[in-house]
């Protein structure tokens, strides 16, 4: 038998909502992939999928690994030349994956992509989880084209052509195998949130490109995973913090981590203004990071084995605006997203 060209790979936790996942992957999908899930130790849902859909391969993890753990161990047995990480509650559309691969043969130096992401409940607006292409502030704080901070856009064609981003959505997220094995897998520290930009910015830093393929398209149902919760809030701080004590260049770590840290304490202090969960997980996230230095230098150090490309150079692929900024003076007047001067289209 041949290998598969694609491997996909879709983590899954507990419910039934993957069955719709698989059925659409099995209808709208072209070309040569295999479908591995890798169950986190849930509700025993995958055998269910498994009966309807004899094909797939199942991973059984001893437990809840997280996502960074499950599609590491997914790929790690995937047999294709390019792989997708698949949330359980997307739906894919026909010729989505077609073409993903087109473009990557078209791109020999496209690490990772993403397709366009679709709510899934209103189809006329972007998702929340990486609409259509994932930036990044100077501040570490990540926006999408289509979405800064809970604003999300209507897709009116806006974003239609192909570009450069700084990082693509975990929610579909293609990557190269060569360029997987090049930089390492995603860091399963993070557990869940963030480990996709982690694993766009070393791909940026060894010389592989990352971008939106808006041509390709899939509705997500945002948050039937991981809902939103106390351990979201938690995760999407510290885990913010660790990305850019990883990855940020010495000038940056010098200059703005402070001022990161200043705007985390700020949020602390937001208690008493009706925000207690954030306030507390702000808190707890920094206190986490705090008592881990040599975690974090060992941590940093494999980040950077792979690194090719100067550092003013990947730094310029982050905004040089705040969208702290932007979005509380700009959001109602139409203004264009602030983008890297590093990110071009073409």
């Amino acid at each position: 038998m041949s290998r598969p060209e694609v491997s996909i790979i879709v983590p899954h936790y507990r419910g039934s909502i993957i069955l719709d996942c698989l059925k659409s992957v099995y209808h709208n999908t072209e070309g040569s992939f295999e479908l591995i899930v890798v169950d986190d130790g849930g509700d025993g849902s995958v055998r269910e999928a498994k009966e309807r859909f004899p094909e797939i391969k199942l991973m059984f993890n001893p437990g809840n690994l997280g996502f960074a753990a499950s599609c590491n161990r997914g790929m790690e047995v995937a047999d294709g030349k390019y792989f997708v990480l698949l949330n359980n509650d997307v739906e894919v559309t026909p010729g989505w994956l077609r073409v993903l691969v087109e473009f990557a043969k078209s791109r020999p130096k496209a690490g990772a992509c993403q397709p366009k992401i679709i709510s899934f409940s209103d189809r006329k607006r972007f998702d929340y989880a990486g609409a259509a292409g994932g930036l990044m502030d100077m501040l570490g704080y990540p926006y999408c084209l289509g979405r800064v901070f809970r604003t999300l856009e209507e897709d009116e064609g806006q974003y239609d052509a192909p570009r450069r981003i700084f990082w693509a959505s975990g929610t579909a997220l293609f990557l190269r195998r060569e360029a997987v094995e090049d930089v390492g897998g995603l860091d399963e520290s993070f557990f869940m949130h963030m480990e996709e930009i982690d694993l766009c910015w070393r791909l940026h830093r060894a010389g592989w490109e990352v971008w939106s393929v808006p041509g390709a398209v899939v509705y997500h149902r945002s948050g039937w995973s991981l809902p939103h919760s106390f351990r979201k809030m938690y995760l999407n701080h510290r885990n913010n913090l660790v990305l850019l004590l990883k990855n940020y260049d010495i000038p940056c770590l010098l200059s703005l981590f402070p001022l990161r840290v200043l705007l985390e304490a700020l949020t602390v202090l937001r208690a008493p203004l009706g925000e207690p969960k954030r306030s507390l997980a702000a808190l707890l996230g920094m206190l986490w990071v705090s008592s881990r230095p040599m975690d974090i230098v060992r941590r940093r150090r494999e980040a950077w084995r792979a690194r090719r490309v100067p550092d003013v150079l990947v730094r310029r692929k982050l905004s040089g605006q705040s969208i702290l900024f932007w979005y509380g003076i700009y959001r109602k007047k139409g203004t264009p997203l602030p983008c890297a001067r590093g990110l071009s289209s073409g």
